[in-house]
C-alpha cells in the first residue's frame, strides 16, 4: 500500500467506527434507565470476550495474544474505561450540548500531547484542523456559559482520558495486532466493570427486553475498536482522532428519523465545518508523505 493512500485507508476505518459508536449510542439510550454504566461495560466486555476468543480460535491467531506489552493494554484500558464513566457522570449533572462539546476536545488535547507522548511531529495544519473541528462543533452544540463545577471538570476530564486511549493504541498499534489489542480490551474491561459493579453490591441482570441491547452494544463496541485500532496503523493518531467528530453529525440525523429531533442551520453549518477540518487533515498527511 502506497503512502499517499494510507489517509484514505484510515478513514474509511474511521468511518465504520463511528457507524458503530453511533449505533452503540442509541442502544445505551435505550437500557440506560435500566442498566448502570457499569454493568453495561461489564456485559459488553464478557462478551466481547467470548467473541474475541472465538475469531481468534477459528483463524488460529490466539498465538498473536501477548503479554509483552501488558503495561500499556492496562494503560489503554483504564484510559478508556475511565472517560467512559466520567462522561456519563456527566450526562446525569449537564446538559447534553455541554458534555459533548468538552468530549469533542479530545483531537485538540491528542494534538497537543501527541508530539511528548508518541514523538509525532506537532504541525500547523494539524493544530489548524483540530481548532476547526473544534470550532465546528461549537457551532452544532452551541454550549452556554457553564460554572465551573463537578460537572465540568468530569467532561473535561473524560477528553484528556479519550485522548490517551487514543494515544495508548497508537502506541500498542505499532508491536500488537488488532486481535491482540482487542482481546486484552475485553479482559481488562471486563475486571474493572466486575470490580466497580461489585462495589455497589448488587446487580440487574439482563431482562429479554436489555439481552438484545446489550449484545449490539457488545458487537458496535468491540467492531468500533477494531476499526480505531486499524485506522491507526495506516494514520498518525492526529490524523485519526478528528474523525470521531462526525459522530456529531450522524447522531443528528439517527436523532431526527427515530426521536424526531430537528436538525437546525447551525447544525448544518457546524457539520460542514467539521467535514472542512478532516478534509484539511487528509490533505495535510498526503502532502506530508510526497515529500
Amino acid at each position: 500500500m502506497s503512502d499517499r493512500s494510507r489517509p484514505i485507508v484510515a478513514a474509511l476505518w474511521m468511518l465504520g467506527a463511528v457507524v458503530s459508536f453511533t449505533t452503540m449510542a442509541v442502544a445505551g439510550r435505550e437500557i440506560g434507565g435500566v442498566h448502570t454504566t457499569f454493568e453495561i461495560l461489564l456485559f459488553r466486555s464478557l462478551v466481547g470476550i467470548l467473541i474475541v476468543s472465538v475469531i481468534g480460535a477459528a483463524l488460529g491467531r490466539l498465538n498473536e495474544v501477548r503479554t509483552k506489552r501488558l503495561g500499556l493494554h492496562g494503560v489503554r484500558n483504564v484510559c478508556h474505561f475511565t472517560a467512559q464513566n466520567l462522561w456519563f457522570y456527566a450526562l446525569t449533572v449537564l446538559p447534553l450540548a455541554n458534555v459533548l462539546a468538552l468530549e469533542f476536545t479530545t483531537p485538540l488535547w491528542i494534538a497537543l500531547l501527541s508530539p511528548l507522548f508518541l514523538g509525532e511531529r506537532m504541525t500547523r495544519a494539524r493544530v489548524f484542523a483540530a481548532g476547526l473541528g473544534f470550532l465546528g462543533i461549537l457551532i452544532i452544540v452551541r454550549p452556554g456559559t457553564v460554572a465551573i463545577g463537578p460537572g465540568v471538570l468530569a467532561g473535561a476530564a473524560s477528553a484528556i482520558f479519550f485522548a490517551g486511549t487514543y494515544m495508548a493504541t497508537k502506541g500498542l498499534a505499532r508491536s500488537e495486532t488488532t486481535l491482540s489489542i482487542l482481546f486484552w480490551l475485553t479482559v481488562i474491561q471486563a475486571g474493572l466493570g466486575a470490580v466497580t459493579v461489585a462495589a455497589f453490591g448488587s446487580v440487574t441482570w439482563p431482562t429479554w427486553g436489555t439481552l438484545p441491547y446489550l449484545l449490539l452494544i457488545a458487537v458496535c463496541g468491540l467492531a468500533g475498536h477494531f476499526f480505531i485500532t486499524n485506522a491507526l496503523h495506516h494514520a498518525p493518531t492526529s490524523v485519526v482522532a478528528p474523525f470521531d467528530f462526525l459522530r456529531l453529525p450522524l447522531a443528528a440525523v439517527v436523532g431526527l428519523i427515530l426521536y424526531d429531533e430537528p436538525l437546525v442551520a447551525t447544525f448544518v453549518l457546524g457539520a460542514a465545518i467539521v467535514l472542512s477540518a478532516n478534509a484539511v487533515n487528509i490533505r495535510a498527511e498526503r502532502a506530508r508523505t510526497r515529500v
